[in-house]
């Protein structure tokens, strides 16, 4: 937290004055007022960071300005000014909301000392605010993989990357583990012990987004109440994640790349511009560069975010982890649950082993976890989840061959095309040069000879939000 307006309130002009021009040599916004009433209209015009306020003044006194100030402004954090002999006042200012009090005479020092305490406590606050908000998140963590693995290397890399302070641009299938990779990072770096914040740039409007990353002032747009960090602030110190960077306008991209470049910006309605020290780790599972040629990704951003890149295999090409992902996950979602499961048959092993994943460990996760809950038996065996999975579909659409008809290959590229939009009618239909009409219409001829295909991937919906945490 950067404390940017500072306001003085106090009737004796000498210590108002001496005050307000060291607050000012040491670089902080200042203002002042001689009485309670000019401070209570400048509170409410205004929305200050710290507000020095002289108990004993005449008109309305330093208790009844307190009361005024926290009515209007909860957030603004009151230090009271008193003498000696009212201490026992001060003491119940703080019992009705005020953060400390300093007692005349008083040392720059102790303004200095106060107000970097008040620093670190709002910073603590907004952390503590944001960590609370994620307890009903995803708890997996953990990089579940063997030596053998198309993985391993990268997991090993991870160790290396989180060293530095250098971007890192993850690539891969949704489902792939990005977030995990991600937050390998941190945990591995020197700023595990900062804030690790997280944002799916995929899920906001643009003003939304720049609100989120950047904060906003009081009074920046309609509905903005009060002052709001943005991301890159609770970040500070620590580690930033932007999940789906492929996502954002040119607008954010412009904004981001400053940032990037120069460590600093401005909130939204803002003028101050706050530095910031913050590591950038984005993921995306679109083709960048592909991006990048259509004039919707900026090639200035692309290198400053892909400084170092990783790119995650999907699942269907490191088969040699499924059965471990399957053991992992069949002991996870077992604890806690009165459930007969104990195992996985060799059949049923071999056949979850041979299917394509096109949802990738995500989906190979949310097969366990149900298979838990609805399978009644102490082995699982194929029949379990023949309904969940359509192995020969899967097989049969990824596999061309003479023989096959056009419509045959029409409708396996279609299908493919669904598989790398993780189920988005409308991105599909883009990228097919078809018009969603059209594609909704092949889709409803297709579902007649293959009805169980949208088991398997969700094409449920046009926008084809996936619900699941892994990522």
């Amino acid at each position: 937290m950067s404390i940017d307006r500072i306001l003085v309130v106090d009737d004796d002009a000498l210590s108002r004055d001496y005050l307000s021009e060291a607050l000012l040599r040491n670089g902080y916004g200042v203002e002042s007022a001689s009485d309670g009433h000019e401070a209570i209209k400048m509170v409410g015009n205004c929305n200050y960071d710290v507000v020095f306020l002289d108990m004993k003044m005449p008109g309305i006194g330093g208790l009844d300005v307190l009361e005024k100030v926290k009515k209007i402004s909860k957030e603004t954090t009151v230090i009271i000014i008193t003498a000696f002999g009212s201490i026992e006042s001060a003491v119940v200012a703080m019992k009705n909301g005020a953060y400390d009090y300093i007692i005349k005479p008083f040392s720059l020092d102790q303004i200095e000392t106060l107000l970097t305490r008040i620093q670190e406590r709002e910073t603590l606050i907004n952390e503590n605010k944001y960590w609370r908000s994620r307890l009903d998140g995803n708890g997996d963590y953990e990089l579940i993989i063997n030596k053998q693995s198309k993985m391993y290397n990268i997991c090993e890399d991870v160790k290396r990357i989180a060293q530095s302070k250098a971007s890192v641009l993850i690539q891969g299938e949704s489902g792939t583990g990005k977030e995990l990779i991600a937050h390998s990072i941190y945990l591995y770096s020197q700023r595990n012990t900062k804030p690790f914040i997280k944002l799916n740039c995929a899920a906001l409007t643009e003003n939304l987004l720049e609100s989120e990353l950047f904060g906003h002032e009081k009074g920046a747009f309609t509905g903005a109440d009060s002052r709001r960090l943005g991301r890159f602030e609770l970040a500070n110190g620590g580690t930033l994640l932007l999940d789906e960077i492929s996502e954002i306008t040119p607008k954010i991209q412009a904004k981001l790349l400053r940032v990037l470049e120069q460590e600093e910006f401005e909130r939204v309605g803002g003028t101050k511009t706050l530095k910031v020290d913050v590591r950038i780790i984005a993921t995306t599972n679109r083709n960048i560069l592909m991006e990048i040629e259509q004039n919707k990704f900026r090639q200035d951003l692309y290198f400053r975010l892909n400084v170092i890149p990783i790119t995650l295999p999907p699942l269907r090409e490191r088969k040699e982890d499924v059965p471990t992902l399957i053991e992992y996950f069949l002991n996870k979602y077992k604890r806690g649950i009165d459930t007969p499961l104990q195992k996985v048959s060799e059949e049923a092993m071999d056949m979850l082993s041979r299917y394509n994943w096109p949802g990738n460990v995500r989906e190979l996760k949310n097969l366990i976890h149900r298979c838990i809950v609805m399978v009644d038996s102490e082995i699982l065996l194929p029949q379990h989840f023949e309904n969940m999975l359509n192995v020969n579909v899967i097989k049969k659409k990824n596999e061309l061959s003479v023989g096959q008809t056009i419509e045959d290959v029409e409708m396996v590229l279609i299908y493919k095309t669904l598989e790398n939009t993780d189920g988005n009618k409308t991105r599909a239909a883009e990228i097919l040069d078809i018009t969603p009409r059209t594609l909704r219409n092949k889709l409803n001829k297709y579902k007649t000879l293959q009805p169980n295909f949208e088991s398997s991937i969700d094409i449920g919906n046009e926008s084809g939000v996936v619900q699941e945490s892994f990522s």
